[in-house]
């Protein structure tokens, strides 16, 4: 795990002096959070606008809300309003609900931790929500076997029996006369809203059944299931014979009309997403046809290679929102960008008198389109680049294009093994190098580092995460 020191010095303008503060407070957050029954951070304020968790405790009396550390990790504003809260105003703040990237959710109460009149970080106690804490404890029967439900139904008593109320769906029985014996209160609150005045209980089953049938059997077991439509509201319906004494069967009844709604919502999304990416790229292939026109009319040879590579640079964009365009949503596989750029500048700026192998090692993960659409034009650059001046004389070369994911930041290296430049001579007269210094600095948050000489060239740029894929954020 880091070190509260490693992280301010990385990631903060916090001074030697402010940072010891920080260290001498971490000291007592595990008395804290045993003492408090909660799990007790210490986040401090980056220099890229968002916090970073720099100490955590956990509590070893109750359950803490997270699985693994998320020392090093960002705490964005939009999951933690408490804890924005805090740093703007400088005040403390109680009770605010807050989202973990684990997808949980907690209560946090915040106090500024100062130095002097400057706020150098905000001391988190969070506890687990209650109410989510109830909902996990609930029993989803949709979510078991037929055998299971059998079970469990056969051995309820309707009446007065507190575990039919646990049941996260609605549920029905019926005896062998087809008169409704028991209903729990969630069957009561779904006939409700779907318009039923009177209650269906001790009413026979044939004039409140919601469907012709309750659904088709799948096997001779006496399960069945249906999903219907009734007006806005989509129920999944379940029908399990039970013939005992007292129950024929059992109906359980789901309202999954939010989880449908959900769906939609998505595939609308997806196809919105896919269009805006599709038009996206159209304009750009449009663009990057001029700039070809314009090629052609040209005799003079240095206009003709400006032209080309700005149209080489529309083109890496254009075949990031194709890539995006068609995965459907607004994130796409890294790897992917890259091979596909890696494919364009060869097409456009290799050498048919010099063989040269492009290799893609590391880690491959997703990124959103920005993310994505900057690490293509800097790719880009940077092979443009190898591909025209580091093998001048050679017959063959090598560039390898190494990805290696971290939790906060992320890194890629471009290396060759070419001849070589005076990279701090040249570095701010090249426009290649203007624009990929520009993007990791301005577009990725990042650095740029370039080292050459006689055995070759490595640029390496890192670039803050999206965040996309990590854990247990607070």
């Amino acid at each position: 795990m880091p070190s509260i020191w490693s992280l301010c010095k990385k990631y903060t303008d916090l001074t030697d002096e402010e940072i010891r503060v920080i260290e001498h407070m971490a000291g007592v957050l595990k008395p804290l959070a045993n003492l408090e029954g909660g799990d007790i951070f210490i986040d401090c304020p980056g220099r890229d606008g968002h916090a970073i968790v720099v100490a955590e405790a956990k509590p070893d009396c109750v359950p803490s809300s997270y699985k693994g550390t998320v020392v090093g990790l960002l705490a964005k504003a939009e999951n933690e309003p408490a804890v924005a809260r805090t740093f703007r105003l400088g005040v403390g703040t109680k009770q605010m609900k807050a989202v973990t990237q684990e997808n949980g959710n907690t209560i946090q109460s915040v106090e500024p931790i100062r130095s002097g009149q400057r706020i150098i970080g905000v001391l988190i106690l969070e506890k687990r929500v209650d109410e989510q804490r109830q909902v996990s404890e609930r029993i989803h029967f949709s979510q078991q076997s037929f055998e299971t439900i059998a079970h469990a139904l056969a051995h309820m008593v309707p009446e007065d029996n507190w575990l039919t109320e646990c049941i996260d769906e609605a549920l029905l029985m019926v005896d062998p006369s087809g008169i409704v014996t028991f209903r729990n209160s969630l069957a009561q609150g779904l006939y409700r809203r779907l318009g039923y005045i009177e209650d269906v209980l001790g009413q026979p089953y044939e004039n409140i059944r919601l469907v012709e049938q309750d659904g088709v059997e799948e096997d001779c077991s006496g399960y069945s299931y249906v999903e219907t439509t009734l007006g806005s509201q989509v129920i999944n319906i379940k029908r399990i014979q039970l013939n005992t004494e007292d129950v024929a069967f059992a109906v359980i009844m789901q309202d999954v009309t939010w989880r449908r709604e959900q769906e939609q919502a998505l595939i609308l999304k997806s196809m919105a997403i896919k269009e805006i990416h599709h038009r996206v790229k159209n304009n750009l292939q449009t663009i990057a046809s001029l700039l070809r026109l314009q090629m052609r009319r040209t005799d003079s040879e240095e206009t003709r290679q400006v032209l080309g590579e700005s149209m080489n640079r529309i083109l890496a964009i254009a075949r990031t929102h194709e890539l995006l365009a068609q995965s459907g949503v607004d994130e796409v596989m890294l790897g992917e960008v890259i091979l596909n750029i890696k494919n364009n500048a060869v097409r456009y700026f290799s050498n048919p008198k010099c063989y040269v192998t492009i290799s893609l090692e590391g880690d491959d993960f997703q990124v959103d389109s920005d993310l994505a659409t900057s690490v293509a034009i800097v790719i880009n650059e940077l092979l443009q680049n190898c591909l025209k001046y580091a093998f001048q004389d050679r017959s063959s070369g090598r560039i390898r294009i190494i990805v290696k994911q971290g939790k906060l930041y992320s890194s890629i290296e471009v290396r060759d093994d070419g001849v070589g430049f005076d990279a701090e001579n040249t570095k701010g007269n090249r426009l290649g190098l203007s624009i990929v210094q520009t993007m990791v600095e301005d577009k990725l948050r990042g650095n740029l580092e370039i080292e050459s000489g006689p055995d070759g060239t490595c640029a390496r740029f890192d670039f803050r995460n999206q965040m996309i894929e990590t854990v247990g954020v607070t």
